[in-house]
């Protein structure tokens, strides 16, 4: 079977052998494809009724048309918010319901349609309600309570969603900016940063205690790294100069290097925890006077 060569001296500076993380690890099918793609084709023909037809059903065909084309928008953002929303372990409930709007915008927008085609009130009414129905059925609701840890009160839990949020914000620039570098190489490197990124964003989730120790990461040096690939996008861009990638790559490096190290004694601290909490337990099971290994020797 035929294997990518990779070694010290490869574009991905990898062993052979071994392919490194990107930002395709994990990643999951998204779900605003195929049927909410139909959702903006399925309208069309209303260009062509609304022309065929006098003034007043021009217009109403026409409202119809952006009716549906708006519903088809909030329901792909809605079901990509829900996705964001699932992905994470902490996160809070989207602020507006879109799907559920976008129902709603379905049912009005066959309405229109179907008042524009004529035969009074009630067949427009029943368009309405079943297009909301169906498309509800068919989507589903968005979620509607905020997610996040047991035993973690909610304050805590609010600030690690703001936090997460506002570090998503800032790799979501980075990925803007380095695209306007036009430079594929440099565009891997920063999504196998972005990678560790998340590995400490996903174990301050875990941990909302966490987050006092990994703030000045998420915060500070996440948008250093920002800025950052900011500049370097608009100097390579104009230049192509290698010394500035070769600074730029060596600064990422540097960068992942202390994410990963940082990440690894958040895991550490996490285990000392839980091996805390054991010994008080069995400290406590020891003055109850309860010995499981001693019961079951009498047993035998």
């Amino acid at each position: 079977m035929a294997q990518r060569y990779g070694g010290k001296y490869s574009p991905d500076g990898g062993p052979p052998g071994t392919a490194p993380r990107g930002a395709f690890q994990g990643a999951r099918r998204t779900r605003a494809g195929g049927r909410v793609n139909l959702l903006f084709l399925a309208p069309l023909p209303l260009i062509w009724q609304a022309f065929a037809s006098g003034p007043v059903g021009l217009a109403l065909n026409l409202l119809a048309l952006g009716t549906l084309l708006m519903a088809a928008w909030m329901t792909r953002e809605g079901i990509l918010a829900q996705e964001a929303y699932e992905a994470r372990k902490v996160a809070r409930r989207p602020g507006f319901p879109r799907k559920m709007a976008g129902s709603v915008l379905t049912g009005l927008g066959l309405a229109l349609a179907g008042f524009a085609a004529g035969g009074g009130i009630v067949a427009p009414v029943i368009y309405g309600v079943l297009g909301t129905v169906l498309h509800g059925l068919a989507f589903g609701l968005d979620p509607m309570k905020d997610k996040g840890l047991e035993g973690v009160d909610q304050f805590q839990t609010d600030r690690v969603a703001r936090a997460v949020e506002k570090a998503e914000t800032h790799l979501a620039a980075m990925s803007d900016a380095i695209r306007r570098a036009g430079d594929r190489q440099a565009e891997a490197r920063v999504e196998r940063f972005q990678v560790s990124v998340r590995d400490m964003l996903r174990t301050v989730e875990d941990d909302p205690r966490d987050l006092t120790a990994a703030r000045k990461y998420m915060g500070i040096y996440l948008v250093g790294a920002r800025d950052a690939t900011a500049k370097f996008a608009d100097i390579y861009a104009r230049s192509r100069s290698a010394a500035a990638k070769s600074d730029y790559m060596m600064l990422l490096t540097d960068l992942e290097e202390n994410f990963v190290a940082k990440t690894q004694k958040l895991l550490a601290d996490n285990r000392t925890d839980l091996e805390i909490e054991i010994d008080v337990l069995r400290d406590r099971l020891r003055r109850e006077g309860i010995r499981p290994e001693i019961q079951s020797d009498q047993q035998d």
